[in-house]
C-alpha cells in the first residue's frame, strides 16, 4: 500500500514538473538556486518521481521552483508517508475519494407498472426540454425555474427508472438526466439552495459516468467546484477540478477542457493561488483555439463557452488578485456589448467592474457603473452577495459624493 501512495506520489511531482516546462536537471538546478545549495541532482529529482524517496525537506523549495501550493505538496506528502488522517489533493485523489457519498447508479426497476419501451424519440424529446431550460436560465432567475427545474429531473428519472430502452436508448437517457441535473444545480445554487444544488450535481457526476460521457462529468463536477469555491470551500473546489480533470483525461472535446480549466482558474483564485491560476487560464484559452479551428461541434450544453466569456472569467480573477490595470478594460469592453436581456449575468460583470475600478482609485467611475448594477431588479442570491460586496468596498470612499449618495440610497443592503 505504502508503495503504491509513494508511486502515486511520485508520479504527481512528475506531472509538476512538466506542467512547469522543467527537465529533472532543469528543476534540480533551480532548486539549487532558490536554496542556495548545490545538493539537489537529477538523480535525485528522479528518485523522488519514482517513489523511491520522499523529499520531505526539500518540499518549499519544489514548490518554488514548479508555482504549485505548498499545503498541496505537503498533505500529498503525509499520504505518501502512510497517514491516512489526510485528505488527498486532487490531482493525487479520483472522484470516488472525493465524492465518497455520491448517488447510486440509475437501474430500471426490476417491476414497474405499465411499462414502456422508449426509442431515441424520447431521448430527443427530453433534450430538447434540457436545452429550453438552459435558455431559460439565461434570462430568468431562480426563483422563477427552481421548482420546474427539479420537476424535470424527477420526471426524467422516473422515465429512465420506469421504461424499458436498449442499451444505446438507456445511456442517452443518463447522459440527458445528467446535463438536467446539472442545469438544476446551477439554478438552485444561484438561489442559494447549496445543499440542493451539491445533491442535483452528485446524481449529475454519478449518471455522466454511468453513461460514460467523461466532458459531461467535467461539467457537472466542474459546476459544483465551482460552487464551493464561491461558499468558502477553496480547497475542495481545487481537488475536485484536478481530480476530475485527470479522470477524464485529455481527449474530450477542447470547448469541455477550456470550461474546466476556466473553473480550475476560478478555484485557484479563490484559494489564493497566482501561479496555478494563470496556468489554467492559459490551458483554457488554448483549449478554445483549438475549438476555434474546426473539428467535431461542441456538446449542447456548451453553447454559451466563448471567447468573451473566457475573457471575462480573466477578468474576474484580475480583480479577485488585485489588479485592476488588467480586469477594468476587458470588463469595460465587454460589458459595454453584453446583452442586456441577460440581467443577472450583467449585474454580476457591473459588480466585477465596479470592484476593480475601486482598486483602481476610481470611485466616481466604481459608483456609476454600481447604481447601474444597483438599479437591475434581479432574484438572485449570487446577486445579492455581488450587491454586498460592492457597497463595502465603495465605504473606503465615503468622503466622495457620488459614492456617499449611493451608500445612503443603499442602506439596507
Amino acid at each position: 500500500m505504502r508503495d503504491e501512495r509513494r508511486r502515486r506520489f511520485g508520479a504527481h511531482l512528475a506531472r509538476l514538473r512538466e506542467d512547469a516546462g522543467l527537465s529533472q536537471r532543469k528543476l534540480a538546478d533551480r532548486m539549487c538556486r532558490l536554496s542556495g545549495t548545490s545538493s539537489v541532482t537529477r538523480n535525485e529529482v528522479s528518485r523522488w518521481e519514482r517513489g523511491e524517496r520522499l523529499p520531505d525537506t526539500w518540499l518549499p523549495a519544489i514548490a518554488d521552483a514548479v508555482g504549485a501550493p505548498l499545503d498541496d505538496l505537503e498533505r500529498a506528502a503525509a499520504y505518501a508517508r502512510g497517514d491516512d488522517g489526510v485528505r488527498l489533493p486532487g490531482p493525487l485523489a479520483n472522484l470516488a475519494e472525493l465524492l465518497p457519498h455520491g448517488a447510486e447508479e440509475l437501474e430500471p426497476l426490476q417491476v414497474a407498472p405499465g411499462r414502456r419501451e422508449v426509442g431515441h424519440d424520447a431521448v430527443e424529446a427530453l433534450a430538447a426540454r434540457v436545452h429550453a431550460l438552459r435558455l431559460a436560465d439565461d434570462v430568468l432567475t431562480a426563483g422563477d425555474l427552481v421548482a420546474p427545474a427539479f420537476d424535470e429531473l424527477h420526471a426524467a428519472v422516473t422515465l429512465f427508472r420506469e421504461s424499458s430502452h436498449v442499451d444505446d436508448v438507456g445511456r442517452a437517457l443518463l447522459a440527458q438526466i445528467g446535463e438536467l441535473a446539472q442545469i438544476a444545480g446551477w439554478i438552485a445554487s444561484d438561489g442559494g439552495l447549496h445543499a440542493q444544488a451539491e445533491r442535483a450535481y452528485r446524481l449529475g457526476a454519478t449518471v455522466a459516468r454511468q453513461a460514460g460521457d467523461a466532458q459531461l462529468l467535467t461539467h457537472v463536477v466542474g459546476s459544483l467546484a465551482y460552487q464551493d469555491a464561491n461558499i468558502g470551500h477553496e480547497r475542495d473546489a481545487v481537488d475536485l477540478t484536478e481530480a476530475v480533470i485527470a479522470e477524464a483525461g485529455p481527449d474530450i472535446h477542447p470547448t469541455a477542457r477550456a470550461l474546466v480549466h476556466d473553473r480550475l482558474a476560478w478555484a485557484h483564485t479563490r484559494a489564493g493561488q497566482v501561479q496555478p491560476a494563470m496556468r489554467a487560464l492559459g490551458t483554457a484559452h488554448e483549449a478554445l483555439t483549438e475549438a476555434a479551428a474546426g473539428g467535431e461541434p461542441a456538446p449542447a450544453w456548451a453553447y454559451w463557452v466563448t471567447s468573451d466569456e473566457l475573457s471575462l472569467m480573466d477578468a474576474r480573477v484580475f480583480t479577485e488578485l488585485r489588479r485592476p490595470l488588467r480586469a477594468v478594460p476587458l470588463l469595460t469592453e465587454i460589458v459595454g456589448r453584453y446583452d442586456t436581456t441577460h440581467a443577472r449575468e450583467l449585474g454580476l460583470y457591473l459588480s466585477w467592474l465596479a470592484v476593480a475600478l475601486t482598486d483602481a482609485n476610481e470611485p466616481e467611475q466604481a459608483a456609476t457603473v454600481a447604481a447601474r448594477m444597483l438599479s437591475l431588479n434581479v432574484a438572485s442570491e449570487r446577486i445579492t452577495d455581488r450587491r454586498r460586496v460592492v457597497l463595502r468596498r465603495l465605504e473606503a470612499f465615503d468622503d466622495i459624493a457620488e459614492v456617499r449618495e449611493l451608500l445612503a440610497a443603499h442602506p439596507a443592503v
